[in-house]
């Protein structure tokens, strides 16, 4: 392998998962070709040419990194000089517990920093087919959107074929339209700052009446050939949620669990729906959990409905596209290297990860490989006892490949606690035991940033 310090490691797309690639590589001293294919070549999803561009939600997800394994890798990036959760916190929105960005914002602020690094040369332009072969080392991160003609050479050769779920994306709605004589501001249990979120009441009659409506809305249409392609099951659209059983909302997104109507404060609400602020001005904000595949003209027909959304005016509708990732389990070793062809490593979605931080963590890992590679070191792994670690090594082989579907990070992917020589009854369990969890984690984390850092001044 080519291990000069000055030939650039070349990367495909700047998503989340390619710009924190990027950023680690250049960040380590190794020069960086990021390529981008927008605004050249456009997807269906994403609506600037901005690097990092969020198309779901803004929400990075729960922040508490002491019980939450989300939580838990945002504050892994951040010990570990990440660009996409740097950039998240200058950028953050009042959500509760929750991280949440100004979109805008976002984007700009991680296209800047790229731009601006000595290191990192922007080029933009589609890279169609298998990348040339004087390209010693590549990381494709190309998302859950990458061109058909990237996706055929990957497929061949890598000698499988390509597995593929839906996306579905929320709508965003004007603050300024929304009845502030039904709706009020309250975060579920008053977390956060207590006000972060929207809150649209229902009664049992209109929640009836709207999930009648959502069910027998006109929905958007599938190609033929994308007819049996499953959804991610984080990712539901609410139309799919209320097929599945009339009660599904009330008990999820919709629930009126920890929430008081101060228009009504002695009487529970049958169900709420929530929206949460988008952009740091406060102006817009997306409906949690209303990611959707009605199409247009049904989704301001249905959502207009919702108490409190009678008038409202969206500044986005929702929307459904296609992702597809590769059996990782089978075709990355565990450095993400393809094993068929170890020049061309993967990061982000395309590896079956699933989720913004979880995308952009392999991402960084990713980039890290790379540059302990070219820079003539040995990669090392982050230890599996972290959240890093574990996403690692489920999409690299902790996954069973006849079955694998896309994942976010969650406890169960941590291997266990050693308690087995505590009695049952002083066993950790539920917050105690993620805390402990967390905890190992951090510790093991630090112990290998350190080792990291030794083997680079060596």
């Amino acid at each position: 392998m080519n291990t000069n310090a000055k030939d650039p490691v070349h990367v495909i797309g700047a998503g989340l998962a390619g710009s924190e690639a990027a950023w680690q590589l250049a960040s380590a001293g190794v020069p960086v070709i990021l390529h981008e294919m927008r605004p050249e070549r456009k997807t269906d999803a994403h609506q600037t040419d901005g690097c990092a561009e969020l198309v779901c939600s803004n929400s990075f997800r729960s922040d508490d990194y002491e019980a939450n394994a989300v939580g838990l890798l945002h504050e892994e990036m951040r010990r570990t000089g990440s660009l996409i959760i740097g950039a998240a916190d200058k950028h953050k929105v009042p959500a509760g517990a929750a991280l949440a960005v100004d979109r805008d914002g976002f984007s700009a602020e991680v296209t800047r920093r790229l731009e601006e690094h000595p290191l990192i040369t922007l080029e933009r332009g589609e890279v169609a087919g298998l990348p040339p072969a004087d390209w010693s080392s590549v990381i494709v991160a190309t998302g859950p959107l990458t061109s058909p003609d990237l996706t055929k050479a990957i497929l061949e050769v890598s000698g499988e074929n390509q597995l593929a779920f839906f996306d579905a994306i929320a709508p965003i709605i004007y603050k300024e339209s929304i009845d502030f004589d039904v709706a009020w501001f309250q975060s579920r249990y008053d977390k956060g700052d207590g006000k972060d979120y929207i809150n649209c009441p229902m009664t049992a009659a209109q929640y009836d009446a709207f999930i009648d409506a959502l069910i027998e809305g006109e929905k958007t249409q599938f190609k033929e050939w994308e007819k049996d392609t499953p959804y991610f099951e984080g990712c539901l659209p609410i139309e799919v949620m209320a097929e599945r059983g009339r009660k599904t909302l009330s008990y999820g997104p919709m629930k009126p669990v920890g929430l008081t109507d101060p228009n009504n404060p002695d009487k529970k609400p049958h169900a709420i729906v929530q929206l949460r602020q988008d952009n740091k001005l406060g102006t817009l904000f997306n409906m949690v959990g209303f990611q959707t595949k009605l199409t247009y003209g049904e989704q301001k027909r249905i959502f207009r409905m919702i108490p409190g959304l009678e008038n409202a005016e969206f500044a986005r509708l929702g929307g459904i596209h296609r992702n597809t990732f590769i059996n990782s389990p089978k075709l990355l070793d565990g450095f993400l290297r393809l094993k068929a062809q170890p020049r061309l490593r993967f990061a982000g979605q395309i590896t079956g990860c699933e989720g913004y931080v979880e995308s952009a963590a392999v991402g960084l890992m990713a980039g890290r490989f790379a540059a302990a590679e070219r820079l003539g070191l040995d990669p090392s792994a982050p230890p599996e006892t972290t959240s890093m670690g574990a996403i690692l090594a489920h999409v690299t082989g902790g996954a069973n490949a006849e079955t694998f579907q896309p994942m976010n990070a969650n406890f169960g992917l941590f291997p266990p606690l050693e308690t087995d020589h505590l009695p049952k009854k002083q066993r950790p369990r539920g917050r105690d035991r993620k805390v402990k969890l967390s905890e190992r984690a951090l510790a093991d984390l630090a112990q290998w940033l350190a080792q990291e850092t030794l083997l680079a001044a060596e």
